[in-house]
């Protein structure tokens, strides 16, 4: 089975990304820390992370430590359309595709189905 590991604190978003990969089929796992989720992805069975830029807990640190790692599978990073500075941070620590909680939001299945076509 497919698996999207994603920093998230935010709960009503965890529940939101959590659902929609129950309704496509993929394991879903969230991390609330830097620390959890480079462990989470460590253990080798993720297809794609999801990292929520404003979280509270470092993402810039955990994206570049994923980099570090030697992150080979895709990285989707998402914040407020308004936070340019950030974005440019996030892309700069190494996530390649970042984009706007809105436009992540729309089109949530899809990019969650991502995963199972990365296990195919």
């Amino acid at each position: 089975m497919a698996q999207v590991v994603a920093l998230v604190d935010d709960l009503f978003f965890q529940a939101k990304l959590a659902e929609t990969a129950k309704q496509l089929g993929i394991e879903f796992s969230a991390c609330s820390t830097a620390d959890a989720l480079v462990a989470e992805v460590s253990k080798g069975a993720a297809k794609l992370v999801v990292v929520d830029l404003n979280a509270r807990n470092q993402p810039i640190e955990a994206i570049e430590r994923l980099q570090a790692a030697g992150l080979t599978i895709p990285l989707v990073g998402f914040l407020s359309h308004v936070q340019q500075e950030l974005a440019e941070r996030a892309r700069a620590a190494g996530c390649r595709e970042v984009m706007p909680r809105s436009k992540f939001t729309r089109d949530l299945a899809t990019i969650l189905a991502r995963a199972k076509s990365e296990s195919s």
